[in-house]
């Protein structure tokens, strides 16, 4: 597996960088969509013996166009990485969407960017693709350009599964409904959230159900509610426990969602460890409760439940 290089910036662009195959796209949750589409393009670096780059953006453009109405994030840029060095990309190219990106135009996205800082001789890219200042930018426009410098361009069409398209919003669509088996089948991997513990409050532990809290580091997360999930990232192993997304209405609630994670039968100090946790069945929804007694009570049936859960699965499993 080929070592993955990030480049954050045009500025730390370097003059090793020139001459690669490119594709340029959001690629959030690193869907079967998205795979295909790096496949075509490691495919095309292996037969021109060039390096396969991908250029992203943070924040995604919808975060910065959108505001109060942008669409939940699937993958802050550290999964997003994790999940890419998985596809045999050579190099992610981030770049920070902002008013001066979003001016550039589309033809100083192909002259200056692609051609005279990348030397690119090959993009790949998926459907409906625009890009450049107000989306002016299209396949055909590349397609000229392309004809005009000298790389290659190419169109893939829409990944389907059962008749519908593979796309990030389906994913999200899966996720908010709690369809979890659905949401790996169309995302090649099952939907994990990454992070590092931080100290909270402590009132799990005041409670007698200690947490793993993390910060989600996302305008808004594709989940909301309680969950049985899993922990990876402490020793090798995968460790049961229930799993809370919102913004705690009972204690004080705020704007800002917080990850939450009672690990089953653990009581070791993780904070600083990076952990992934790993998103199986939902429990119920996120509400606010009258006081901590009922709360703690709610927290006692909610693991009683997962713990029912894992086991009926487990069951299922040998069966």
């Amino acid at each position: 597996m080929r070592s993955m290089e990030i480049i954050r910036g045009v500025h730390n662009i370097r003059p090793e960088h020139y001459g690669c195959v490119a594709t340029i796209g959001k690629f959030d949750g690193v869907h079967h969509g998205h795979r295909m589409l790096l496949a075509h393009l490691n495919a095309k670096s292996d037969e021109l013996g060039v390096p396969s780059l991908l250029i992203t953006f943070e924040p995604l453009p919808r975060e910065f166009f959108e505001g109060a109405n942008r669409p939940a994030r699937l993958t802050r840029f550290r999964e997003r990485v994790k999940l890419l060095g998985g596809t045999g990309l050579d190099r992610v190219l981030c770049l920070p969407f902002n008013e001066q990106l979003r001016a550039v135009t589309a033809e100083t996205v192909i002259e200056d960017f692609l051609v005279r800082r990348l030397g690119v001789q090959y993009v790949v890219v998926g459907d409906n693709f625009q890009f450049g200042r107000n989306r002016e930018g299209n396949y055909a426009m590349l397609k000229a350009a392309g004809d005009r410098h000298g790389f290659g361009v190419s169109h893939l069409g829409t990944l389907t599964f059962e008749h519908d398209r593979v796309s990030s919003t389906r994913v999200r669509e899966a996720l908010a409904r709690g369809e979890f088996p659905l949401a790996e089948r169309l995302l090649g991997h099952e939907y994990f959230i990454m992070g590092r513990v931080v100290y909270g409050r402590q009132l799990g532990r005041e409670l007698g159900v200690p947490t793993a809290n993390v910060p989600l580091h996302r305008y808004r997360a594709a989940l909301e509610g309680v969950y049985a999930a899993e922990v990876e990232g402490l020793d090798g192993r995968r460790y049961q426990g229930v799993a809370n997304i919102g913004v705690r209405p009972t204690v004080h609630g705020s704007d800002e969602p917080l990850l939450e994670v009672h690990i089953f039968d653990f009581d070791r100090d993780i904070y600083g460890k990076l952990i992934s946790v790993v998103f199986k069945h939902k429990l119920r929804d996120e509400r606010r409760f009258e006081s901590l007694e009922a709360l703690t009570t709610q927290i006692h049936a909610d693991i009683a439940t997962a713990r029912s859960w894992f086991d009926e699965s487990e069951t299922d499993e040998t069966n």
